[in-house]
């Protein structure tokens, strides 16, 4: 893949460097999806035209209403992608990113802004300084993501699987009045993150980790019986555990909520 075209003006440079390894940097820079979720302050919407191995093609919404059509095209054999505006605000404008691994756990990124024409020297450094501080933003949201991403895995990796003995444990809540003076809370059971919450008059449990991209659904709030993925905005039920829009994704199997009928007394236990 050639370089910048020669008819483009250089109007500023990034750098920075990443504490998580190149996989997760390329999984990031493939994962057009994240971008009016994880970047929602600075974009409305996505629409996929194209993807391939070779990056990928979308239409997308910026936060002031305008669109843009936008081409990835990556060389990993360099490693380096551009990001090219094809229609829209900025149009023929180019990013280039190069991506260096510095260790397992830490990659460099350079990037390059080039925008057409030769601005003056003014109004080339006020561009500059407008793309540098977007992409530091974008950045921060994306290395956050990254981490999080990366510390689920590698704690999904190093869980022992549940033993019988775990598969049969029973977690006492206490009494109904004091669960419901405690409500929502969290808790793990068998290793795994759980939420406790009445809804609708029903007390239940669901998962705080999404299926997709192991997302933490920590801080989603319950809206109509649903909770929504930060990073990807796929939408679960949490009594069913189903994804909302027809994907095959399902939260894990949470524990039974259950209360005795005498007593009042509430725990938790492994559905059959």
């Amino acid at each position: 893949m050639p370089g910048p075209s020669p008819d483009l003006t250089r109007v500023g440079v990034y750098e920075r460097v990443l504490p998580v390894s190149t996989a997760r940097v390329w999984e990031n820079v493939r994962d057009w999806e994240h971008l009016p979720w994880l970047h929602a302050g600075s974009f409305e919407h996505i629409a996929l035209e194209e993807s391939g191995r070779w990056g990928w093609r979308a239409r997308i919404g910026l936060e002031r209403g305008d669109e843009i059509r936008l081409e990835l095209v990556l060389d990993e054999d360099r490693p380096r992608y551009v990001s090219r505006t094809l229609e829209g605000s900025g149009q023929g404008s180019e990013i280039w990113t190069e991506v260096e691994a510095r260790g397992d756990d830490e990659t460099g990124v350079r990037v390059e802004f080039f925008v057409p024409g030769s601005p003056s020297g003014a109004v080339a450094e006020q561009m500059g300084r407008g793309y540098v501080e977007l992409y530091r933003q974008l950045w921060d949201e994306d290395e956050a993501m990254m981490r999080t991403r990366a510390r689920a895995l590698a704690s999904k990796s190093a869980s022992a699987p549940a033993t019988a003995a775990d598969r049969g444990a029973v977690v006492s809540l206490g009494s109904i009045e004091e669960l419901r003076a405690r409500l929502p809370f969290d808790l793990r059971f068998e290793g795994r993150p759980f939420r406790v919450v009445e809804e609708q008059g029903r007390l239940l449990a669901y998962s705080l980790v999404c299926p997709h991209w192991l997302g933490p659904l920590d801080d989603a709030a319950i809206e109509d019986g649903r909770v929504r993925c930060p990073w990807h905005g796929y939408r679960f039920d949490i009594g069913s555990g189903r994804e909302c829009s027809g994907r095959r994704l399902r939260l894990a199997p949470p524990p039974r909520v259950q209360v005795d009928p005498e007593n009042g007394q509430v725990w938790l236990d492994r559905a059959p």
